[in-house]
Order: C-alpha cells, then structure tokens, then sequence
C-alpha cells in the first residue's frame, strides 16, 4: 500500500495515546489516576450551555459564516481589547474548530516548503508536527541552563534566511513557565524588524498565579495590526474548561485572515453554529468563572510541589501558572517514555513522557484534577521509583508489591 511520507512520519499524539489506555485501563475496573490530563474537571460555565440550548432551541442550524458568527467574532473583538489592549475589526477574526485548527491554518498560510518556524523548547507537542505537515522545517531552541527560559541570542543564532516564524506559547505547556516582560519585548522587536511572523499562543494567558500579569505582545509595538507581524492564537478550551466545544481563534492583519478563510474553507468549511453560540456566550457574561478555575489551579500546584518534595532527587521548577509542571526524574530514570510505561503499568499513573517536549528525562505533571487525586498519585509514583519508600502499597482494593528496585 503506497501512503503519503508525510502522513507515515507524522508522530501520534502521546496524550491522547495515554488517554487511551487509560481509558481501556478504567473499562476493565482499574483505578487509574490521570495526572497527565489537559482539561480540567469543571462543568461547563451555565451560559455556555444557555447559549448553546438557545440555538438548539430555534431548530435553525445550519451553515454558518467560515470566519465565524457576527456574534461571536463581535464577543472575541470584545475580548481582545479588554485582554489585550488593542482594538482590532471583525475582518482581523477567524473562528476555527479550536485553536489547534487556527494554528494549523495560520502555518499552512504563510508556510512554503523548506521554510523554517523557530519553536522554543520545551514546547507544545503537537508545533513540530504541524510544521513538518506543510513540508517545512521545525528550528528547536533548547535553553542551555535548566531554566527552560529562552535567551534572545540563542533565538537570534538560529535564524535565517529561510525563517518565517518564530511560536511563543507563554505561559507554556508543559512547564508552566511565563516568559519576561523583557524576551516578549525584544522577540516582538526583532520579529518586526525581520519581518518574521511572531506566533503567540495564548490559550492560557489569564491562568497565572501569585498575582502575576501577562504581557501581551501587542504592548511592545506601536505598529497597526495591518502591519504588525503578531499573531495571536486563542481559545474557550482551556480558560473556561470548555475542551469539548473545540471553538479557538485566530487574530491576525486581514489579508491572512483571509487566506486562512479560504483553507478553513476547503476544510472543515465552519464551527458549529452551536458550538459558536455557547463560546460567544460565555465570552459576553459574567468572567468569575475564570477566577475560580485559577484559584483551584493556584491551590492544586500549591499541593502537588509540596507533595513532589518527598521524593528524593526530583527538581520541579514552581510554574507560574496553566495547569502543568514539568519535573525532572533523571535521578530515576533518563529514558522517560520508560519511565512514563513504569508508572502507568505498575502504579496505574498516567504521566506524560518530557521527550515529547524536546526535553527527555522529564515528565510533565497536571493538576488540574482532584486534592485526592494529586496526594495519591504522587504517592504511587514515589513508591515505583523511589528505594526508600514502602516496599508494599494499596492501589484501590489490592495490594501491590515491588519487586523491581
């Protein structure tokens, strides 16, 4: 059978491998514990649902606009001048079916094969994949001192003439991590100078913790969005704990808007007219919701650092907020794709492997699920790793031993 090279390639996904096995895990009555999750355990805020039932309600669904919703791109212009302090027109949005599909239209746009997109490690899974779809070339920026905070002069290094982009996801999954005020600035500065796309994934730029800000990109250019080379790429998913609606944007100068309008057109065509209706609707009501999701990340981080502190040799750096931190284990074990089967054969852990970050002998850790959750996770994985911790331990009903340390 002949299939594309590309597409042969293409690495899967590893979160949504590991959901799956936890998933066939739980069916068979194990008691997993996913502490490798993207989503939290919320409902859905009440007007999203209202503004959801709404349209079911008229029965009228149909298609609706590529770009989106008048509603909906009226409530994402809304938006973005209260979040980002830049007034920007409804030809300057583009609704898509999450900001994973605003990303992928965005680099199929201004992408020609053998192009390059500069993308700062540890990173997004899914950045050097999506690259490498469009035949061009993912440029990795790996930060020498254990920071995991790029420096400018290894940004600059790496850049040619080849170089379309450069993909900002601040603060950062995995890590957690926020970048200076100060790299935001000179990335912006040079990205415009160069007349580079900066890429600003912002999906969870209002989940910060102890009283920290986020500097949007668009406070270190006075250029008009017309000319400005920021893109920045946003969604319901992750601020509101909506992942299941898959409703994300793009904001960008109108004549990639529209070019993205046309991919998304020969596409997937539209978002959900319900889908739309919820997001627009939880982006015009009350914004508490927000609030209280931070304020259970804030407490849960508190909770899993105090936790990771009683295994020995791990190095955790406290993120800054999101709903990840990234630990170090190579104390334990370098390889962490081993390590990550370790955990989810022997202690019914799901951690996600740090080397699908660009960073091995790590794991990236979530906290977005339960207190309970959190204590008895780190507890298994303290007793499978670590030589000094009980020989035996309870996982649900049953006893386990180990029996290979």
């Amino acid at each position: 059978m002949s299939l594309s090279q590309v597409a042969r390639d293409l690495a899967p996904s590893p979160t949504l491998a590991l959901n799956e096995q936890a998933r066939l895990l739980r069916l068979k009555g194990e008691p997993v514990i996913h502490l490798g999750a993207g989503e939290p355990k919320n409902r859905a805020p009440v007007t999203a649902l209202l503004g959801a039932a709404a349209v079911l309600k008229e029965g009228d669904i149909k298609y609706t606009p590529t770009e989106g919703i008048p509603e909906l791109r009226k409530a994402v212009i809304r938006y973005t001048e209260e979040s980002y302090g830049r007034l920007v027109a409804p030809e300057n949005v583009i609704v898509s079916n999450g900001a994973k599909q605003a990303l992928w239209n965005l680099l199929y746009t201004i992408l020609n094969p053998q192009d390059e997109v500069v993308i700062l490690a540890p990173y997004w899974v899914s950045y050097p994949e999506m690259v490498r779809m469009m035949y061009a070339v993912p440029v990795i920026v790996t930060p020498e001192d254990g920071t995991y905070h790029p420096r400018m002069r290894d940004i600059e290094q790496v850049v040619g003439s080849y170089t379309k982009a450069i993909v900002v996801n601040s603060p950062n999954n995995p890590t957690g991590l926020m970048y200076s005020r100060e790299l935001i600035a000179e990335i912006v500065e040079f990205c415009e100078k160069k007349g580079i796309w900066l890429i600003s994934d912002d999906i969870y730029h209002k989940l910060l913790f102890d009283g920290r800000s986020w500097p949007s990109p668009y406070q270190f250019t006075t250029k008009h969005l017309e000319d400005s080379r920021v893109v920045s790429i946003n969604g319901v998913s992750k601020l509101y704990g909506m992942t299941g609606f898959r409703i994300g944007w793009a904001v960008a100068p109108r004549q990639l808007v529209e070019i993205m309008a046309n991919v998304q057109g020969q596409t997937t065509s539209t978002a959900s007219l319900v889908l739309q209706a919820a997001a627009a609707s939880v982006l015009l009501g009350v914004q508490s919701h927000i609030e209280s999701l931070r304020q259970m990340l804030e407490n849960n981080c508190r909770v899993m650092l105090n936790e990771l502190k009683t295994c020995r040799g791990l190095r955790c750096v406290p993120p800054d907020g999101t709903f990840y931190l990234l630990c170090d284990f190579r104390a334990y074990e370098a390889d962490s794709v081993k390590l990550s089967k370790l955990l989810l054969d022997k202690a019914r852990v799901v951690a996600v492997p740090g080397k699908e970050f660009g960073v091995e002998g790590h794991l990236r850790l979530s906290f977005c699920g339960t207190i309970k959750e959190i204590k008895e996770g780190i507890e298994r994985i303290k007793w499978a790793i670590d030589p000094e911790a009980p020989n035996e331990i309870f996982i649900g009903e049953r006893k386990f031993v180990r029996d290979w340390l």
